[in-house]
């Protein structure tokens, strides 16, 4: 029968199969006597369930309907905001093509993920530009046995990176005979297809023969979707249906009522004549590239000359070309593609020992098409070479900040050109009368993005006992991760400059461009980077006295691992300013270390009701950085029914490569129109510096304004500390049903941050001196108002030890089990809530962010959900069990205390949905057919009520709506059916 249970909120000693050791160490068979270790010790023997852990077993993942380790964790209650799902990898996040949890809302870099309790290498990306993280996509599904999660710090056992938690993969430690599994699904409206397909071939028994071997081999696709394939709002630009004052009521600047207020640059290009003018569309004959056209009437004119024209320029003489960008180009998830091999050869070693040989190799191909490139605008922020300094030299940056120009005369040699060595620009309608063009629009190529990881790993342990009572546990394990980044359709600037200099490049068509100039426009880009772990530790321990609760263990150990990345920006501006592409991220870093280690134990059961447990490690890195890590905990069991349990515990992360060493990483956080301050708006007159009517007053110069946020490596940051502890109960009311309250509390001190943007923001609006540890770098000013003071391009802030943060919580947990003669009922229940997550500055300001949006810094506006749960109910009869499940993710306010708003204040809202974005709530229902001993057959039902997430205007990373609250719920109603097999 299939288990029913999702995540089982108990202590590993009620787990129902043995565990393995954490360091690795076999887990034990039926009939099998070897004790266990689990996650958070380096003692064999029984935990002491001091600490929570939450198992999750591949008989669960079954019984949720769950079929990757990736959506297994990323579902967890405990993970939160600042988590990276597979759908950022389609809207252009830094670390494309992985997935990562944040375990507390405190990011991805604390949360550390063991693979078989040893290190894995990291994601050679970093998430946002600046935190390492192990990417859940490299985890090979058809061989993982269970999941623990420690939800509790613990440095003292692994060191750096453990302060939210702990999740342990763990695979099967032997397997005899043959299984295998063929999976597909689809959603009800034809759309996010998957498929699966594992075999497993195993022989040998570990207590007859001494040995066991097996293999294993997977292959997972999940089909790529579109945002044209999503219903409603989620599909188009076109925002009618959110209310008045939705910006692009119908498209492209054109609200409810069919009065143009904007104008957005698509693929149909636009001239005007020299600097200053009004655009036209270069080849009228040939109409709009995509979408229908808008011919501006007088009012329209009026309108636009009075709000200031349009963020690109002003406004066009021609009609409007209308381009649903998102229906046109937009992606919701990438198209995902996994396959890989297992083995593992286990042997007896003796009659006290035990060795082990595992490898793994997998390949994860992750791709998506978006859209047309862009020709006009700016290249990612320079680093050598920065866009430009102050407004007043932004024409020295021309290719990068500016509208494009078309020269009048045009050469084979693409300098100097004139009458007497060259010809009339045939792409500018002005080079007749002697007047160069400026020109905006995409090249009208499709961009496409592919990250293909392939991982290798090896691991060789071997354990058991030596000189009668002393155990040991020796591991080793290598692993290297080689990404390959492939970018197509990008436009680069000096090749562009090229033909338009030489009159090669037809702008009036490019439908008639040859494939040779179009590939030398956009030269693919291929980027190789790779990271690297090799890991070997020892464990030796003992049981030294018997004390009144049982034997007193000691345990000790060492450790030493090397780990390194080596991720080269894929856009460098080395060679200058247009020697690069527009619009691809500069982002790289490359760094090593090696890190020693000791650590050491005591496993002390006081009285048979009373265990307390101590432990400690020291770490030290070639780097410089060194810390001490101690932990000490007590269970304390007054009568079977209750255990209480607490833990206190020191912590720390260790600055990642990308912190430490990388070059400038730039993001870009949408600015509200409320958030420009009045008097700055006043430029563009009353109507636009009222709130009340600056949404539909202000040029889009304003309404359409993001802010590029550039933060630079330090080389001199110290480690992050934490201080948790933990205090929970376990009641068992009756027999089979448990109830576990667990409350934590985490401080980090000295937090690695970029400061919060707001003081320099409102100092230069304000026009006041910049703070110190700030530069603002202001944008071009607008081509309608180009005496004005130009908005803010850029801010750069260098990453500092600066803050503290505190996430405080309560995790709640039930589990229970009935039988009724003729069918089993299975219950549980998982629900974290988040009383605070804040952050306390060195001034002593606080922002705190709990049901929020922020903190931005982290949750890319992701948000921090106050509560998250899932209730699983199974109903087992003699062949078929049927489970139902409920999801839960709650809503949060619009606003973010780090953008400058005050807490709840509804800050962030743009004025045309509700300040609250609702709560989430979707049911599964999986049934379970068991045909035969040796086969079964399912179907799950996701989402059975075909509920998709809540519109959110504000989150960034996905189309009116929040990936990471809204998960795969985006695609509606799911199906999935499969058969499985074991001889």
């Amino acid at each position: 029968m299939i288990a029913g249970l999702f995540a089982v909120p108990v202590s590993a000693q009620e787990v129902p199969q043995a565990g393995q050791t954490v360091p690795v160490a076999p887990a034990a068979e039926e009939g099998d006597s070897q004790d266990i270790v689990v996650t958070g010790s380096i003692l064999r023997g029984a935990d002491s369930g001091i600490s929570p852990v939450t198992t999750i077993t591949a008989e669960n993942l079954d019984a949720r309907g769950i079929n990757t380790v990736q959506d297994a964790i990323q579902l967890l209650s405990s993970n939160n905001g600042p988590a990276l799902t597979n759908s950022f990898t389609a809207n252009g996040a830094f670390a494309g093509g992985a997935s990562a949890v944040s375990l507390r809302g405190l990011s991805t870099s604390s949360t550390l993920v063991l693979f078989d309790g040893l290190r894995a290498s990291y994601y050679p990306l970093a998430d946002d530009g600046s935190r390492n993280f192990v990417d859940l996509n490299t985890i090979p599904d058809d061989i993982v046995d269970r999941i623990e999660v420690l939800r509790d710090g613990a440095s003292s056992s692994y060191g750096a990176d453990a302060i939210a938690g702990v999740v342990n993969i763990i695979t099967k430690r032997a397997f005899n005979g043959v299984s295998g599994r063929v999976e597909a699904g689809i959603s009800e409206d034809g759309v996010a297809a998957n498929q699966r397909l594992t075999l497993t071939a195993g022989t040998g028994d570990l207590d007859e023969k001494g040995y066991n071997a097996y293999i294993s081999g997977f292959f997972f696709r999940s089909e790529g979707v579109k945002n044209r394939d999503l219903p409603g709002v989620f599909a188009t630009d076109d925002q009618r249906s959110l209310g008045e004052g939705a910006p692009n009521g119908i498209l492209n600047g054109q609200n409810a009522a069919g009065e143009l207020n904007g104008f957005s640059v698509g693929s149909t290009f636009y001239v005007r004549p020299g600097t200053t003018g009004r655009y036209q569309i270069l080849n009228p004959a040939a109409g709009c590239f995509a979408g229908p056209s808008v011919t501006p009437t007088a009012a329209d004119l009026a309108r636009l000359n009075a709000n200031g024209g349009l963020v690109n320029g002003a406004l066009p003489l021609s009609n409007v070309c209308q381009e649903d960008l998102t229906y046109n180009y937009g992606n919701v998830t990438p198209d995902i593609e996994r396959f890989g091999g297992s083995a593992r050869f286990t042997a007896k070693i003796g009659d006290t020992s035990e060795a082990y040989l595992a490898v793994n190799f997998q390949q994860t191909t992750s791709s998506y098409q978006g859209a047309t490139g862009v020709i006009r605008g700016s290249a990612p922020t320079g680093i050598l070479f920065p866009q430009f300094s102050t407004a007043s030299s932004a024409a020295n940056f021309a290719p990068g900040s500016a509208p494009l120009t078309l020269p009048v005369y045009v050469c084979a040699a693409r300098v100097n050109c004139s009458a007497t060595n060259g010809t009339l620009n045939p792409n500018n309608p002005f080079a007749a009368a002697g007047q160069t063009a400026q020109v905006l629009g995409r090249n009208q190529e499709l961009v496409y993005n592919e990250t293909r990881s392939r991982v290798y790993r090896a691991a060789f342990g071997i354990s058991g006992t030596f000189l009668n009572d002393f155990d040991y546990n020796f591991n080793a394990t290598a692993m290297h991760t080689d990404l390959q980044r492939k970018q197509d359709g990008y436009v680069y600037i000096q090749n562009l400059l090229n033909v338009i200099a030489d009159g090669t490049y037809n702008f009036n068509n490019p439908s008639q461009n040859s494939q040779a100039v179009r590939d030398y426009v956009t030269p693919v880009n291929i980027t190789d980077a790779s990271s690297d772990l090799y890991q070997a530790q020892l464990t030796v321990s003992k049981e030294l006295f018997e004390l009144p609760g049982g034997p007193l263990q000691v345990g000790v150990g060492g450790s030493i691992f090397y780990e390194a990345v080596n991720a080269p920006s894929a856009n460098p501006d080395t060679n200058g300013p247009s020697q690069r592409y527009f619009t691809i991220n500069a982002f790289g870093t490359e760094g090593n270390r090696t890190v020693t280690s000791a650590f050491g134990e005591i496993q002390a059961p006081v009285l048979d009701q009373l265990d307390v447990n101590l432990s400690g490690r020291y770490d030290r890195y070639s780097s410089g950085q060194s810390n001490f890590s101690p932990k000490a905990g007590a269970r304390f069991t007054p009568f079977r029914q209750l255990t209480i349990r607490g833990t206190w515990s020191r912590g720390f992360r260790i600055p990642s490569f990308a912190e430490a060493n990388a070059l400038p990483t730039t993001g870009y956080v949408s600015q509200s129109i409320t958030a420009v301050p009045a008097s700055f708006r006043a430029q563009y007159g009353a109507a636009c510096a009222n709130d009340a009517t600056a949404a539909t007053a202000c040029p889009t110069y304003l309404t359409a304004y993001s802010i590029g946020s550039t933060t630079l490596a330090s080389p001199d940051l110290k480690p992050e500390k934490s201080r948790s502890f933990t205090a929970g109960i376990q009641v068992t009311p009756i027999s089979n049903f448990t109830l576990t309250v667990d409350y934590f509390n985490i401080k980090k001190t000295g937090a690695i941050t970029s400061p919060s943007n707001a003081p320099a923001i409102a100092a230069y609006y304000a026009g006041q001196a910049i703070p110190a540890g700030y530069n603002v770098i202001p944008d071009a000013p607008d081509v309608n108002l180009p005496t004005g003071r130009p908005r803010i391009g850029f801010v750069e802030s260098q990453l500092i030890n600066s803050d503290t943060i505190f996430s405080e919580g309560i995790d709640f947990g039930a589990s229970g089990r009935v039988d009724f003669g003729a069918f089993q009922w299975r219950t549980n229940l998982n629900a974290s809530l988040l009383i605070e997550l804040s952050t306390t500055f060195p001034d002593g300001s606080k922002e705190t962010y709990v049901d929020t949006l922020g903190n931005f810094n982290l949750t890319a506006g992701n948000g921090t959900f106050r509560w998250r749960g899932n209730w699983s109910n199974t109903f087992a009869f003699d062949k078929v069990d049927v489970t139902g499940t409920v999801n839960y993710v709650s809503g949060y306010d619009l606003s973010a205390q780090d953008q400058g708003d005050d807490y709840s204040d509804c800050g962030q809202n743009p004025g045309y949905v509700d300040c609250r974005v609702k709560s989430y709530l979707t049911a599964d229902l999986n049934v379970s057919f068991n045909v035969n001993d040796r086969v079964s057959v399912y179907v799950n039902a996701l989402n059975l009520f075909d509920r998709l997430p809540p519109i959110d205007p504000v989150t960034y990373g996905a189309h009116l709506y929040n990936a990471v609250q809204g998960g795969n719920g985006i695609f509606g109603r799911s199906f999935r059916a499969g058969a499985k097999f074991g001889f």
